[in-house]
């Protein structure tokens, strides 16, 4: 396994730029289509943990399905949990991991001060 692991959806013009920041500074990252080999609970709450942030800062909340699921009043961290594991596209991205740390890459610059620290 990489040092580096980055989740990413290769849609998300966020996402691009974060790969291409990752290249630039020459890391060599695992990449986690996470769209497509959808995460477990366990594998969200191992993030939650790095990132060091409760599971709705996890949450795309412009999302349709954030809105038809009615997550906007809840609050418990397993039901949140298993709706991003249900439904990935839940989750913010993309997300950088080093080790026991993570960050979210929003802005993607952020990525660049987390690989420095």
């Amino acid at each position: 396994m990489n040092e580096v692991q980055i989740w990413h959806n290769p849609r998300c013009s966020k996402s691009r730029e974060a790969m291409k920041l990752l290249e630039e500074s020459g890391v060599d990252a695992e990449v986690v289509k996470y769209l497509e080999v959808e995460p477990d609970e366990e594998a969200i709450k191992a993030v939650l943990k790095k990132l060091g942030i409760h599971a709705k800062e996890l949450m795309r909340t412009k999302e349709d399905i954030y809105k038809e699921l009615k997550l906007a009043g809840v609050d418990d961290e397993g039901v949140l949990i298993r709706a991003m594991s249900r439904f990935p596209k839940l989750i913010e991205r993309p997300i950088v991991i080093k080790g026991d740390k993570a960050v979210i890459g929003r802005p993607p610059e952020k990525i660049v001060e987390f690989l420095k620290g």
